[in-house]
Order: structure tokens, then C-alpha cells, then sequence
């Protein structure tokens, strides 16, 4: 089997596994005041280092822990350059060091096939890439669900054309599926932690609000930030399409709640979709 080599482990989190379960299920044990809801869509996650994101990330995935899920849609930013706007893993897995989550290739294809209908083109297999919005994911996926298949989207245009396309696409290909969706995203970069907070509670409150267009609007003009609002966006649209109503945000924090430095931080909030 063609499997991904991680180009994070042991940078961005542990690459042995007992040290990797241990940190995964501190966070997620650390959040479990937040119950288990069956009736889950969908999740919002950070997906930093995993020691400044961990601690947020792990109230998203507390709440869908235990599961029955067999195909997990990972919607993610793209943060390096590509001419295409749409990528997806030219791998038949990924590796970490809690072994190999596949790729669901005839959900791949199936996606790309209702994406070219709509927008005249579909997702671009990358190889070896370094991009960690999807990776970042999987080991706390991994530990919260157990064996899963996986349907990578990262996207380079987040325009509102493609990420609506992308998110009605996604929900009829996951329609009938125990599926979930993880929109992978962090939300402001950089700020001091003031201007972070205010810009971040507003994006959040969009989100709440259940209102991907003006999660797109609010990183247009200005008033909230997400790397990954496209994918935030396409993730609602899917969400919405497959019977969710209502967005709960269960945890808000900064890197700065970590670190200590709060000159300059990025934020990070977890929330359900249902």
C-alpha cells in the first residue's frame, strides 16, 4: 500500500505512540464535561502543534468519542501555494504513529466527479506534501473514534463559489454514511491577544449562528479571521444539507494560554454541529 510518511511527527506532536495516546487522551479527557451527542454532523478543530491546540481540539472530539463512524470528511485550508484550487492525498493512507488511517478513494471519486459537474473542475491529487490541516487531525481522531476511513479536501480557493459547491458536493456523497465532518481550522493569527479575542468571539459568533456566508464576510471585511474559513463554510453548507440545525461552541482559547506570550497569538475554538 502507497502510505503518506508524516513530515509532523515528532515536531508538531510525539512520534512514539504511548506518549502520543497519553497526550491525545489527556485532552480529551479533560473535556469530558462535554457529553458524547450521537446526533453529530459535525465538528470545528484547531489544528496547530498539539500542544497549543490539543487542549482545545480535544473538547470537539470528546463529544463525538465512541462513535460509530466509518468515514470521517476532513475539510481543511491549504497553506502553502498550488495553482489548483482544489487538492486531495494522492496516497492510499496516511501514517502516524498510531498506525495508518486509508483513504476512502470511491468517496474521493465520487466527490470529484459531483465537483466537476459544478465547477468544471475536481480535486488534485498532491503527494508528499507538508501541509498539516488534515494531518493534525487524525491522531486525536484516531484515539476518539478508533478505525475510520478518511476523505481529505484541502482547499487553496476559498472563495464562496467553490467552498458552496464543495460543501453541497460533500453532502450528497456522505448522505446515507455514518459520517462526520471536521472542518479544520484555527482562527485568528498573530494579534496581541485583545485584538485576537475581539476578532475571534466574532467569527465564532458566525459560526454559532449557523451562517456560512457571513463566516466568509467576516474574513473579508475584516471583523474575524480562520485560515480556514472556506473550509468552515463548506462545512456548514454540508452539515445544513444533511438535516443539521444548531451549532454549539464548547471551547475558545489562544496560544498564548499556553505559552504565556500574549503579544502574539492564535487562536482556537472547538464547536459541534447537529
Amino acid at each position: 500500500m502507497d502510505i503518506r510518511p508524516s513530515p509532523l511527527a515528532g515536531r508538531w506532536y510525539p512520534d512514539d505512540a504511548p506518549t502520543l495516546c497519553q497526550t491525545v487522551d489527556g485532552f480529551l479527557d479533560a473535556a469530558a464535561a462535554d457529553s458524547v451527542d450521537r446526533a453529530i454532523r459535525g465538528v470545528l478543530a484547531p489544528h496547530a502543534g498539539l500542544r497549543f491546540s490539543g487542549p482545545v481540539a480535544g473538547h470537539a472530539f470528546q463529544a463525538i468519542r465512541g462513535m460509530d463512524v466509518e468515514l470521517v470528511a476532513i475539510i481543511g485550508p491549504s497553506h502553502y501555494a498550488n495553482e489548483n484550487p482544489l487538492l486531495t492525498c494522492g496516497h492510499d493512507a496516511f501514517e502516524t504513529p498510531l498506525g495508518q488511517v486509508d483513504v476512502d478513494r470511491s468517496a474521493v471519486d465520487q466527490l470529484n466527479a459531483k465537483l466537476t459537474a459544478r465547477l468544471g473542475f475536481g480535486l488534485t491529487s498532491v503527494r508528499n506534501d507538508p501541509e498539516h490541516s488534515i494531518e493534525m487531525e487524525l491522531p486525536i481522531l484516531q484515539r476518539a473514534l478508533g478505525e475510520f476511513s478518511v476523505l481529505p479536501v484541502i482547499l487553496v480557493d476559498q472563495s464562496a463559489k467553490v467552498s458552496r459547491a464543495l460543501g453541497e458536493a460533500l453532502a450528497e456523497v456522505l448522505s446515507g454514511k455514518r459520517a462526520l465532518l471536521v472542518a479544520s481550522s484555527d482562527l485568528s493569527h498573530f494579534y496581541e491577544r485583545d485584538t485576537a479575542d475581539r476578532l475571534d468571539r466574532e467569527m465564532l459568533k458566525r459560526i454559532k449562528e449557523f451562517d456560512p456566508d457571513a463566516v466568509l464576510e467576516a474574513e473579508a471585511g475584516g471583523h474575524g479571521y480562520a485560515c480556514g474559513h472556506g473550509a468552515i463554510a463548506a462545512t456548514l453548507w454540508a452539515t445544513k444539507a444533511l438535516g443539521a440545525t444548531d451549532v454549539q461552541i464548547l471551547n475558545y482559547a489562544t496560544s498564548g494560554d499556553v505559552s504565556g506570550d500574549y503579544k502574539s497569538v492564535v487562536g482556537y475554538g472547538a464547536a459541534t454541529i447537529r
